[in-house]
């Protein structure tokens, strides 16, 4: 049976996934809402064109009306949020009410265990909830699980991600495609892993690293950053020894941006200017996002994920480019197809019903025919 899908937000994350929706999902429709109703259309008329079908409609709803957000999931198999990951706690209430399966982008582990929290909720609806299902948390967390499942005697599982420019430039060597509230989001504050089999907190912009990539990429630096690893450590407590999660970027990045978190350019206090009160990470955000967002979106995304046993080891590598043809970043296809993948998979009822951690939840196996279904050069060794 065709699955009616419903996209909030019509960014470019929201974009890519009602595209994926409308492409892999079996989908009798797609709709694809936003506060800006323009903005919707014009993301709407780009699928229909692109598939050569008039199977996504564009609409207005503004996620903080509860009564607008209930009207849209009437009948509907699943919902996506392509929103920033405050309003997710708020929006997983209302599919629960509406009986609609739900998943997100996520990015913020604290309001994940409020959605938890909505577990029995959900499960007495008949509805599957699954947050953080975009790249990081997402996909790696899915592809973690993967691979401990793969080793006899797992010990350690090192995620390491990033997107970034194929053409780097100053000041940062670095191109924002998606929201400035996710990337400080990551940034700032304190990062969830396991060490010598304890769960413990770590300070964002830590433990650097350097790392080693095919030509072009070539050297890379990685450190830790807030939100990646998501639930996988209280998963995998017990099991592990180690489980983390790291934002690779371009040399001289971590440097430059460590300085302004150290500064507390990032921090969410208000201080006192010329008699004004001012947010220090809103003026960031109101200064830095015009530098580090531009015209050119040729990016790539690169993923490796480590899993190590007594005598056994398992890597996935994940390369991604913009995509010329279709015109999706590298990290709408990774982002966007990564969290559409579990919502096409939340839609055929091949999830346990209830609010759910994906890296328990998520057929693997599953999710790993659909990447390669959608062309993402996977390398498993």
């Amino acid at each position: 049976m065709s699955k009616k899908y419903v996209v909030l937000g019509a960014g470019m994350q929201g974009v890519a996934a009602a595209y994926d929706f409308a492409k892999f999902g079996d989908a009798a429709e797609v709709s694809l809402l936003d506060l800006q109703a323009e903005t919707a259309k014009k993301g709407a008329n780009r699928i229909n064109q692109l598939l050569g079908r008039q199977i996504v409609v564009a609409g207005q709803a503004n996620v903080t009306n509860p009564d607008e957000i209930r009207g849209a999931l009437h009948g509907a198999d699943l919902c996506l949020s392509a929103v920033p990951y405050f309003f997710n706690e708020q929006l997983t209430r209302l599919a629960i009410e509406a009986q609609c399966n739900f998943c997100d982008l996520g990015g913020n582990t604290d309001v994940v265990f409020r959605q938890h929290a909505m577990h029995e909720q959900a499960k007495a609806a008949g509805v599957s909830i699954a947050p953080d299902c975009g790249l990081a948390p997402g996909m790696a967390n899915i592809l973690a699980a993967h691979g401990i499942r793969q080793i006899n005697k797992p010990k350690t599982a090192n995620i390491r991600v990033g997107g970034l420019p194929q053409n780097p430039k100053p000041p940062l060597g670095y191109n924002l495609v998606f929201s400035m509230e996710g990337l400080t989001n990551e940034y700032f504050g304190k990062a969830h892993a396991l060490k010598n089999g304890k769960r413990v907190e770590i300070d964002t912009f830590s433990e650097l690293e350097e790392m080693e990539f095919p030509a072009p990429i070539g050297r890379c630096e990685a450190f830790v950053t807030a939100g990646g690893s998501s639930t996988c450590p209280w998963t995998f407590a017990g099991l592990l020894d180690e489980f983390d999660e790291k934002t690779i970027r371009y040399p001289g990045h971590f440097e430059k941006m460590k300085t302004a978190l150290d500064l507390g350019l990032m921090n969410l206090e208000p201080v006192q200017v010329a008699g004004k009160s001012v947010v220090p990470r809103q003026l960031f955000h109101a200064v830095v996002e015009p530098l580090i967002r531009n015209d050119d979106v040729h990016d790539v995304v690169l993923l490796r994920v480590t899993v190590s046993g007594e005598n056994e080891k398992v890597e996935f590598n994940l390369t991604d480019y913009y995509d010329e043809r279709a015109g999706f970043t590298a990290m709408q296809r990774t982002t966007g197809w990564g969290a559409s993948i579990v919502g096409v998979m939340l839609a055929h009822s091949q999830v346990e019903k209830g609010c759910v951690r994906i890296e328990q939840a998520v057929d693997s196996n599953i999710y790993i025919e659909e990447l390669l279904k959608r062309g993402f050069d996977l390398k498993i060794s």
